[in-house]
């Protein structure tokens, strides 16, 4: 998955004085043209170029968000309260609710079930309801021209412009975040490219209006980041005083973590005596714990971040509870 913050951010700086940027800016047009004559390269058609570019200046808002994003520490408990909330478990129960047999279509097709797939949807845009109004072209040409990681906001906006010319969506309809981060599940546009899918038939990979295409498109990521069926992708736990947790990527058997004190909240183990599971406690010993499997694994190859992923399972496992 591409770059993506996964802490919740407060307001952004103070915007600076906006400078009067235009098309005509002679940097900007200049980069413009180099662009233009990638993409023709690419075998991009001009037309597509031309409505693509139609308009396009250097936003300072997106600008603004990239310079300031605020810097800071956030505890679990912390991020675990901003976003596990009591109206996003009630959004995810009605939106669960209202597609049940979508769920099983795209879960007999991808092996990927119903709670992961809403968890990741509640996640990225509140089940389709916050998808961001930047124009992703815009935003990714203001980012590949300022410099700052311009060699992945270019390859990302070629990536764009390949999605434009094969029709799948119109330039005003890419929309997204001031990165890039397009649609209902926010796929950077070489996602898109790699994870996207028709699942309802009609032409086209819809990321943004077409709930079967959204959640379809997120159970092929993870079916093909390792998505193993049938199985969960951990679950809370308690140890023993002091404890250390090693982390997801010291794997032994439930059986020898049952063995150190460690034992599931719910009274049950949720894999075998042989799982393998690592044991996390992101707040540190004393704080909330947890065995994951390698569903959890999969889960962070969308977004590599245990408090991402954590939150991911344990909202999907509330919505389809």
């Amino acid at each position: 998955m591409p770059t993506r913050r996964f802490l919740i951010t407060s307001a952004v700086a103070a915007a600076l004085p906006a400078p009067a940027f235009s098309a005509a800016d002679p940097s900007f047009r200049s980069f413009l043209i180099g662009i233009r004559a990638d993409a023709r390269r690419a075998g991009i058609r001009p037309a597509t170029l031309d409505r693509a570019f139609a308009g396009v200046t250097p936003n300072q808002k997106v600008l603004d968000r990239d310079r300031h994003q605020p810097e800071f520490t956030m505890t679990w408990t912390r991020y675990r309260e901003l976003v596990i909330t009591d109206k996003r478990i009630t959004d995810g129960h009605r939106a669960v609710n209202a597609n049940r047999g979508l769920f099983q279509r795209v879960q007999s097709r991808f092996g990927v079930g119903p709670g992961v797939i809403a968890g990741i949807w509640g996640l990225e845009s509140s089940f389709g309801t916050g998808t961001g109004d930047f124009r992703v072209v815009e935003a990714l040409a203001t980012l590949a021209w300022d410099g700052r990681r311009a060699s992945f906001f270019r390859s990302e906006l070629m990536a764009a412009l390949k999605i434009l010319d094969h029709g799948d969506v119109t330039p005003a309809g890419m929309t997204g975040s001031y990165a890039g981060a397009m649609g209902q599940p926010q796929f950077m546009p070489s996602s898109y490219l790699r994870y996207a899918v028709d699942f309802d038939g009609h032409g086209r990979r819809d990321i943004w209006t077409s709930t079967p295409d959204v959640l379809g498109s997120i159970a092929n990521y993870l079916a093909r980041s390792g998505w193993r069926d049938g199985q969960t992708w951990g679950q809370a736990v308690s140890a023993p005083p002091g404890m250390i947790a090693p982390g997801r990527e010291a794997k032994r058997p439930l059986s020898e973590w049952a063995r150190a004190g460690v034992q599931p909240l719910s009274r049950r183990w949720a894999g075998t005596a042989e799982t393998p599971a690592g044991l996390i406690a992101p707040d540190g010993a004393g704080g909330q714990t947890f065995v994951v499997f390698s569903n959890f694994d999969a889960i962070r190859r969308y977004n590599p971040s245990d408090f991402y992923a954590l939150a991911v399972g344990l909202i999907g496992d509330q919505v389809t509870a």
